[in-house]
């Protein structure tokens, strides 16, 4: 990892949580860099996060093909929304 991007780590890595299965369950602490998804996501509208929210996650509580499936099917909703606002 480049020494920038070790910094943008560092300032952004959620610090280790106890597992909290309302809160904070492992699979929303899972991914490599540290951060939770929702960091992310909460910067976004609802049919975007949830597609990066997939992606994210994908095969971390089961079968990745289902996750990323489901990630393609926001995606799809949020072009045939941006479509009927032209």
């Amino acid at each position: 990892m480049g020494e920038e991007m070790q910094k943008v780590h560092k300032r952004t890595k959620t610090p280790s949580l106890p597992h909290d299965p309302v809160n904070h369950p492992k699979h929303y602490t899972m991914h490599p860099s540290g951060v939770e998804c929702i960091e992310i996501t909460r910067h976004m509208n609802f049919n975007l996060g949830n597609a990066v929210k997939y992606i994210w996650r994908a095969g971390e509580k089961g079968d990745v093909i289902q996750d990323l499936e489901k990630a393609i099917w926001y995606l799809q909703d949020e072009v045939k929304r941006l479509k009927n606002e032209l």
